[in-house]
């Protein structure tokens, strides 16, 4: 089964780090590729106009990996065209981290927390778990006040800024989960697990774990993205006489 991690940023500086961690916890039959978008695309998604510029790219893969890929992540916490590559992927597997991360964490407690890297992120995050039918059991987001580029920068000072908010979801809000809520915010959820005692989601390893467990379905199964209805993709004829996603 062969996994693409899209990093729709154009900025590879953390794809080493990616390949290292979805290596270690991938399943024995399970190859993975990752991509990163060109380098005049934006290095971070923050702001939604930032987005704007980097939805075709993720279409635009995800159809030129449908009959090479059994599923596709998304490595944004926005979830960032998800809804448009779905609608392009063939039979392959799309997911994304909050839709993926939120699921997960309903089955493993009663209410979860988001911590994000800034205040910015919230309505549109807030919109998403929403979307995904989740609302009833957000406890909180809240902001961890770091730039998403220094997530990793300086790894003491994040460790401690997302434990001090966790505890803080815990303690006030209600939270019986907690999920971090930027994908480049990896690494630190087996420390937070041990000192806050609740599950704590990675939003790198959620999609990736999804994704396998869903294509392993649709192998298994026969449990394949639908094509009719909203899920209706475009007439190949269209694409072809366009060459839109060449």
């Amino acid at each position: 089964m062969r996994t693409l991690w899209i990093n729709p940023i154009g900025y590879d500086g953390l794809n080493e780090d990616l390949v290292k961690i979805l290596n270690e916890v991938r399943s024995a039959s399970t190859e993975v590729d990752i991509v990163s978008l060109p380098p005049d695309r934006p290095r971070h998604l923050q702001y939604h106009s930032y987005e704007g510029l980097v939805v075709a790219d993720i279409v635009r893969l995800t159809y030129q990996a449908a009959h090479q890929y059994e599923s596709i992540v998304i490595g944004c916490f926005y979830d960032l065209g998800l809804r448009e590559a779905r609608e392009v992927s063939g039979r392959a597997i799309v997911t994304a981290p909050c839709e993926s991360s939120t699921a997960i964490a309903s089955n493993l407690g009663n209410t979860f927390s988001i911590l994000v890297s800034s205040r910015k992120n919230i309505p549109k995050m807030r919109e998403n778990v929403h979307l995904y039918g989740h609302d009833h059991r957000l406890a909180s987001m809240r902001s961890i006040d770091v730039d998403v580029l220094q997530l990793q920068a300086d790894r003491d000072h994040t460790c401690e800024r997302m434990l001090t908010e966790g505890r803080k979801a815990i303690e006030q809000d209600g939270a019986e989960v907690l999920i971090l809520g930027c994908s480049a915010g990896y690494g630190f959820f087996r420390e937070m697990q041990e000192r806050l005692g609740i599950p704590v989601i990675d939003a790198v390893l959620a999609p990736f774990k999804y994704a396998e467990f869903l294509a392993n379905l649709a192998h298994s199964f026969g449990w394949y993205p639908s094509r009719i209805l909203g899920s209706e993709p475009p007439p190949e004829m269209e694409v072809s006489d366009w060459g839109i996603f060449g």
